[in-house]
């Protein structure tokens, strides 16, 4: 008897622990689901929040009238980050003849700047663009 009685025991210990590890990865499973789908859903709602607030304007191109003719000005987000009042390239320094010539070498620029490449230009850059240096 002793011997069936020690094998009742064992069988019950067994079922325990199957049932304990069950229930173990059932709770674990409701905690790491629903923890992951708290974590989605926070992240969800900052980056909806994020593009909401975020008012990016990006680049925007204006012409500048100087004393001796035109320029341009590049801002990003309304600061500027490039203030061109002369020619570039030329020896002399000298400004656009009209607002028309300098528009067209800011928008050059702008091009360059928008394709991440340098916003340097050329004096092919002035001849293709037919500005009058």
């Amino acid at each position: 008897m002793m011997m069936f009685g020690n094998l009742d025991h064992k069988m019950n210990k067994m079922t325990m622990t199957t049932n304990t590890k069950t229930k173990f990865f059932r709770t674990n499973f409701r905690k790491n689901f629903l923890f992951s789908t708290a974590k989605t859903l926070i992240l969800s709602s900052f980056l909806l929040l994020l593009l909401a607030c975020n008012h990016n304007k990006g680049l925007t191109l204006e012409s500048l009238e100087t004393d001796n003719g035109w320029g341009y000005i590049i801002k990003n987000n309304d600061k500027i980050i490039i203030k061109q009042s002369i020619i570039p390239v030329i020896q002399n320094q000298k400004s656009f003849e009209n607002e028309e010539d300098a528009l067209k070498v800011g928008n050059l620029v702008l091009k360059k700047l928008k394709a991440n490449t340098s916003p340097t230009i050329t004096k092919k850059d002035l001849i293709l663009l037919s500005i009058k240096t």
